[in-house]
């Protein structure tokens, strides 16, 4: 009926979301007999089809990978074939398995990418049943959810912490997503049976290794659009387990009633934390959980899983390692309130701070840069660096970081010393500054080659600006685009050049006039095209949606156009290609 680029994309966004609002809703009161029913629609759904499809093949960053069957890319008209052919409940394809480097370690972390029809009908399945568990899940769990990020669970950190010292139980699962049983799993998501063949299909389809099959007789593998939200509910009620198991009471202590209140279990994907005061609690913690793990197949892994306290040492160590941030606390002086010692109170001050193995990674990748780059321009050089300045700055900029900042600023400008003096060993430092600093130009040491725009970013020139957390019940299904309209231009990753877009905008795109959210591929476009005369900023700057960007592309070429074309710098130098909201969950680098 309509050729894809001519499709009612407006409107079948509009119906999609409807219906996941319905869906979350029904979920909330509990409902499960309109829940199963809004389902089956959803996976019916024509609209919900399309945009699936649209989701896997022109906004995912992962659209040009192969599945099995080699089939990476999709010209419109095949688009169109595939959303006809999707069928929820139909055989699965085995998945490819790749593997990438694992940050801070020289393992390397398997992925499983299946094929691109597999991809848009695991998207058609996870449009149906995310809704249902965002209005399910606990309030502490951060990863791998629309609307959350790594940020808001170190500010849940913060706030347990802040106020009182505490033991902590710092845990990770061994191998989560491999391990999970998949019995267990189809009984937690209890989905319609539609819904579990297909589910049951993907776990059980396979791994294929090169040239070699494997069986996949237990976990979920990761590089799936549905295997995120498979591995939160796998570890759904860990923070009603232990809460449960530890409720409020009241307490004498030293002649005085206390309320002793629950420990906070706060986990980010396969990563969490158990705070309390008191060290039996959380030892105890330690092993209801492991018992608990038993029944999805799962273990902790002891090189991971530690007890440790926020102020004071335990095993030669205080404070603890989470997503890459320190989280420790540093005493002050006597205190009204805080840990008691030799009788006296002793006050603290919690700190949140990069890692010191954070930092460590990320000074080697910068020497890496610096190394294959050796005879490279400085200005390619520059290109190479600054996304990883960036990302990794704006990553920390929500914690006390500009002494970090300020100490990898000079272990980088050291390193572009030696890297300087190399290329020149037969000229002085003074000529070799002057050819490759701007000193001279009253900007100060400034890594630029003379006569072009193009400088290297600096740690220390991003602003510390602290995070609000996502408030504990919100979920994007809600409907409230106040709330979280209003969030999104205050995400960390997001630049202020887009920051300021997306106020002056309202939160929404203006081609298509629907409001951005959380996983939003969005770039920055010149309203009119340079070469008619338009300007490189200013009000000639607009953010869209990046299909909305492709399909404005697509007419100003078609009108003879041809520099219209993708923004990835800001007047400030910032790259702004990039989604709206997309945290990492590494200590290293941002997605």
């Amino acid at each position: 009926m309509y050729r894809w680029e001519a499709l009612p994309w407006r409107q079948i966004e509009r119906d999609v979301f409807k219906l996941q609002k319905r869906i979350y809703r029904a979920s909330a009161r509990g409902d499960s007999q309109t829940v199963r029913t809004l389902q089956r629609l959803m996976i019916n759904n024509r609209a919900a089809k399309l945009l699936a499809v649209r989701r896997v093949t022109q906004d995912n960053r992962g659209k040009n990978t192969a599945g099995v069957d080699g089939v990476s890319a999709l010209a419109p008209e095949d688009r169109l074939e595939l959303a006809d052919g999707l069928k929820v409940g139909a055989e699965a394809t085995p998945v490819r398995r790749v593997y990438i480097p694992k940050p801070g370690s020289e393992e390397l972390r398997p992925l499983g990418i299946p094929t691109l029809h597999d991809r848009a009908l695991q998207t058609l399945v996870r449009f149906a049943l995310e809704p249902e568990w965002e209005a399910r899940f606990e309030p502490n769990s951060y990863g791998f959810r629309p609307g959350r990020s790594c940020w808001d669970a170190i500010g849940a950190i913060f706030q347990s912490v802040s106020k009182m010292d505490k033991y902590v139980l710092d845990a990770d699962i061994a191998k989560c997503f491999d391990r999970i049983d998949h019995d267990a799993l189809l009984k937690k998501v209890n989905a319609g049976p539609t819904i579990t063949r297909q589910l049951r299909a993907w776990l059980e389809a396979g791994i294929l290794d090169g040239e070699t099959l494997f069986p996949s007789e237990q976990g979920t593998p990761q590089g799936g659009a549905i295997s995120p939200l498979l591995a939160n509910i796998a570890l759904h009620g860990l923070e009603e387990l232990v809460q449960a198991r530890f409720p409020r009471r009241r307490e004498w202590v030293n002649g005085k009633e206390q309320n002793i209140a629950p420990p906070h279990v706060i986990r980010y994907a396969d990563d969490f934390v158990v705070l309390h005061r008191d060290e039996a609690v959380v030892r105890e913690a330690r092993q209801v959980i492991a018992e608990w793990l038993k029944g999805m197949g799962l273990e902790l892994k002891p090189s991971k899983t530690r007890v440790g306290h926020t102020l004071r040492e335990v095993d030669g160590r205080a404070g603890f390692d989470f997503l890459g941030f320190s989280v420790r606390q540093y005493p002050v002086g006597a205190s009204r309130s805080g840990s008691k010692s030799n009788g006296q109170r002793i006050g603290f001050k919690t700190l949140i701070r990069p890692s010191a193995e954070a930092v460590k990674r990320h000074v080697a990748r910068l020497r890496e840069i610096l190394d294959r780059h050796r005879n490279a321009p400085q200005e390619a050089l520059i290109g190479h660096l600054n996304p990883v300045i960036r990302g990794w700055s704006m990553y920390y900029s929500t914690v006390v970081s500009s002494q970090t900042f300020s100490k990898v600023h000079h272990v980088l400008f050291q390193m572009l010393r030696g890297w300087a003096n190399r290329r020149h060993p037969n000229k002085g430092g003074r000529w070799v500054g002057r050819k490759y600093w701007r000193a001279g130009d009253g900007l100060g040491w400034i890594f630029k080659p003379p006569g072009k725009a193009v400088r290297l970013a600096s740690h220390m020139d991003t602003n510390i600006v602290r995070h609000a957390k996502v408030q504990d019940a919100r979920s994007p299904f809600d409907g409230d685009w106040v709330y979280w309209g209003s969030r999104l231009g205050r995400y960390p990753d997001v630049f202020p050049a887009v920051a300021r877009l997306l106020k002056n905008q309202k939160g929404r795109c203006p081609r298509c006039g629907l409001f951005f959210k959380h996983d939003d591929e969005t770039c920055v476009d010149h309203i009119q095209p340079k070469s008619q005369g338009g300007a490189a900023g200013g009000s000639n700057i607009q953010l869209l949606h990046l299909h909305c960007h492709q399909g404005k592309t697509a007419e100003d070429r078609r009108r003879g156009v041809n520099d219209n074309h993708r923004v990835t710098e800001e007047p400030d130098e910032a790259k702004v290609s990039r989604p709206v909201l997309k945290p990492s969950r590494s200590g290293d680098t941002p997605a």
